[in-house]
């Protein structure tokens, strides 16, 4: 066989692999958001809301929007709770935003720990550690401070946790947006991608993940996997929180309730930095998975797909990819941001190419920067699991 046509014959095959491959996910993400749409949320029992919650807020820094995240909690319908912030310094400007709260919301009990112990590599999980020993309640609710929530949200992430066999609940997010065009296009990471992938896998029957958005669980449950004493070395001790609970049998529940998150990033560099650290943690909590994802950025694969085998086929698949792409925007639009200007649409086939970018640094190093430290996403797991 000529070289020449062993090439072409395996550019036609690759090509059209591509485009298959984009079509497939795209059609499959879409469906996992209709499920999710069409299945009705589960029944809340009157009885699992009475339990007294412990919340754990680990702040550091004047974040965007932190008072308004922070005051949702200071919101809630849930008749027994106690808000619990942590900072590592004095000087820390979180300190100011929680003293404010105090006065609104002088019928709640928050207290605030500044404690400057580092217990490990991860400092979000110090502070936990030095938080911990004030909360009064067994069943505790861990959330990143950038979160904002509705003011049923404690009664509805605990009520699983009435059932013995459950380890944790944690709850997907949506983008918040900032002004700007840098932070709209974060929220189509976390929206258009993220999300959606998550749902795909969770509609497949997996339940390999948890969220710094939300961690509720019971104290019991934390003591039986050594703590967060077993989280003090790692980079996404959230996943870890929760997959240290699966392998000690408990089951993880993602919840029916999407809470929001800040996207603030105003410049290319800082969004740039900050899913390249999403994406070299993703890729070491699973490696063989993220090596695939290049399937899920439909526009510029479907048309590398195309350029290398230009066929009826391809261009067929072609469409049916981008028309699945694009009803699950609008569907997602729907569901979670219905602010969400509808012409965002057409930052999607940008988004997608800026990810196979991301996609693509992402394999080339193991370091991630957080918060002033640089740490190695390979080394991101338990000491005391293999």
């Amino acid at each position: 066989m000529p070289i020449h046509h062993f090439v072409s014959t395996f550019a036609s095959w690759l090509g059209t692999g591509l485009v298959a491959a984009s079509a497939g996910y795209a059609v499959a993400t879409l469906g996992a958001a209709l499920k999710n749409m069409r299945d009705p949320a589960p029944p809340l029992g009157a009885g699992d809301c009475a339990r007294p919650i412990s919340v754990l807020k680990p702040l550091h820094g004047a974040e965007p929007r932190l008072y308004e995240n922070l005051r949702s909690f200071c919101q809630q319908t849930h008749p027994n709770y106690q808000l619990i912030f942590g900072v590592r310094e004095h000087q820390d400007p979180a300190i100011a935003v929680v003293h404010r709260l105090r006065a609104e919301f002088p019928q709640l009990a928050i207290d605030l720990v500044i404690d400057p112990r580092v217990h490990g590599a991860n400092l979000k999980v110090s502070n936990l550690l030095n938080m911990l020993p004030l909360a009064r309640h067994d069943w505790l609710v861990l959330a990143d401070s950038d979160i904002s929530v509705p003011a049923d949200y404690l009664s509805r992430v605990t009520a699983p946790l009435a059932d013995a066999g459950v380890g944790i609940v944690t709850c997907l997010y949506y983008g918040v947006p900032q002004d700007g065009f840098w932070s709209r296009l974060g929220c189509l990471f976390i929206d258009d991608w993220f999300a959606p992938s998550v749902r795909l896998s969770h509609a497949s029957g997996s339940t390999r993940f948890a969220f710094g958005s939300t961690i509720a669980l019971r104290r019991e449950a934390l003591q039986t996997i050594g703590g967060f004493e077993a989280l003090r070395d790692t980079l996404a001790d959230d996943f870890w929180l929760g997959e240290l609970t699966r392998q000690a049998g408990l089951r993880t529940v993602l919840s029916d309730l999407v809470v929001g998150t800040e996207v603030s990033e105003t410049r290319l560099a800082e969004l740039w930095a900050h899913e390249l650290r999403w994406l070299r943690t993703i890729r070491a909590i699973a490696p063989g998975g993220f090596a695939m994802s290049f399937v899920c950025f439909t526009w510029p694969v479907s048309l590398l797909g195309l350029t290398l085998a230009p066929s009826t086929l391809g261009v067929w698949l072609a469409m049916a990819a981008g028309s699945a792409r694009v009803a699950r925007f609008f569907l997602g639009h729907e569901a979670r941001r219905p602010s969400t200007p509808w012409y965002e649409v057409l930052l999607t086939p940008f988004r997608d190419l800026l990810l196979l970018l991301e996609w693509a640094v992402a394999l080339t190093s193991w370091r991630v920067k957080w918060r002033g430290q640089v740490l190695h996403a390979h080394k991101d797991r338990p000491m005391r699991y293999p």
